[in-house]
This record gives structure tokens, sequence and C-alpha cells, in this order.
């Protein structure tokens, strides 16, 4: 409460740090007593405080609350940001497309620091399509394939291939395709700042991006030929002992 005062609190201030014992900073104001903090980063601690205000002034600081942000980040695709020809079901973890053209939809978490690995599997293949895999920024444009312009790092692969592609650039042809029933992996260190991706646990071709910095989406395109759904995973096996060095990797969203 604030001091010296009868009168009931008006409002909560709260504060958080950076998560690397940095300065806090104001991240709420307002009458709730529960509130969602966007920004912030898995597998990370923050110091918490809060004080209340009213018409006589602002009471002191909580004490400092440490709070935990949890291991993996749950993430499904983002209608909100979609493409209008994209079409999601199953609590938004499986995608189709209502287009003959490529149409691009992200997930709705965004990484900037720290290690994350997702699978993608692929439901339905008909007439030889090739998805495109990846990361993108939010701004990344939607109506063509992810990687024809500067917003996405992907793979995008066919029944017999798969190249890289970021700005239009394609590189590292690689043999070995999907097919009705395959897994697409996509591992974005942001420690060694690289992408790199697999199919059916084994990885495709050579690390596929270096010098990736910033915040990215898991991102991918399609058209009315394929279909995808998100899934729970584990890295593949030859990437234990790394993931095991900073215990955290992330999956979509699995709704029992």
């Amino acid at each position: 409460m604030p001091p010296f005062s009868h009168n009931p609190v008006e409002g909560y201030i709260l504060e958080l740090d950076d998560g690397d014992g940095g300065q806090f900073r104001e991240v709420y104001v307002g009458k709730e007593t529960l509130c969602t903090i966007d920004g912030l980063h898995f597998n990370s601690t923050y110091n918490a405080r809060v004080k209340a205000f009213n018409s006589s002034g602002v009471g002191p600081y909580s004490k400092t609350v440490v709070l935990q942000t949890s291991d993996v980040a749950w993430f499904t695709f983002d209608a909100s940001s979609a493409h209008r020809d994209i079409v999601l079901s199953n609590d938004n973890q499986t995608a189709t497309c209502s287009s003959y053209d490529d149409r691009v939809v992200l997930g709705t978490a965004a990484f900037s620091k720290g290690v994350h690995y997702w699978e993608l599997h692929v439901d339905r293949y008909d007439n030889h399509p090739d998805p495109a895999f990846g990361v993108a920024r939010i701004n990344v444009v939607k109506d063509m394939m992810l990687g024809k312009d500067d917003k996405a790092w992907a793979m995008y692969v066919d029944n017999n291939r798969s190249w890289f592609m970021h700005c239009n650039s394609h590189t590292n042809r690689t043999e070995g395709g999907v097919s009705k029933g395959a897994t697409v992996g996509v591992l974005l260190d942001l420690n060694k700042h690289t992408l790199t991706f697999f199919i059916n646990g084994k990885q495709q071709g050579p690390s596929a991006f270096e010098n990736v910095e910033g915040v990215f989406m898991p991102a991918l395109s399609l058209n009315r030929n394929v279909q995808l759904s998100c899934h729970g995973a584990n890295p593949p096996s030859n990437l234990s002992f790394q993931f095991d060095k900073v215990a955290n990797y992330d999956a979509c969203r699995i709704h029992e």
C-alpha cells in the first residue's frame, strides 16, 4: 500500500529484470492482479517486483520474486498472421492450403536465443509439390515460397531432393526427398547461430545457414497438394549430447 493512505489501491506496477541480472524495467501498469508479459525467453530466470499506487502516491516495492520460464517452447500454427489461403485444423496443429500457389504460415513462438528443435509431419503428399520449412521474421512475405525474400531461411524439398533458399538464392542441392509419412526436423541453434534440417531423423545436407541472428519464428510454405502437422519431438539421437548440454529443445503442443 502507498504510505499514509486510507484510500484503496487503484493499480499496480510490475517490473522485471532482463533475465541476466540487468536493470528492472516496467512491464505492466494496471488494476488487474493477473497479467501476461510478452517477449520473455524460454528456459530463463527473471527477477520480479511490484508496487501499488493510488491518489496518495506509490507504495514501496514488494520483495523480489524469482520467476522461471518454461524449459520448452509450445507453439502451434498462427491463424492470425497466416496467408488467407492457409486452412488450419486440429487445434491449429495441422495446415493445408486452398491454393495451387505456395503460401506461408508461421508458428506462434518467437526465438532469439538458445537451441530449438521442432518437427513437421507430412500427412498428405500428392503430385510432387515442394513444401518449404524453416524460420522467418514476423514480416515475411506470405504469398510465395518461403525463402524467396530476405525475411526467411528455408529448405524446400520435393520427392527426390532438397535445396536451401534465402533471398531467392538456391544452394546445396541434396539427394533425398519426402513422401507421405515423412518427418522434417528443424534445428535452430542461436548459440552457434546456425540452422540445420533433418528428414526422418537424418541430417539433410550440411548446416544450411550460418550467422543467423535476431528474432525468428517457425515457418513453412505449402500448396493444396500437401498437408503438414506439427508434432512433439525429441532431437535426433546423434544430437543428444548437444541437447543435454543446453537442456532445451522445443516442440509443438500436443493436445491429449
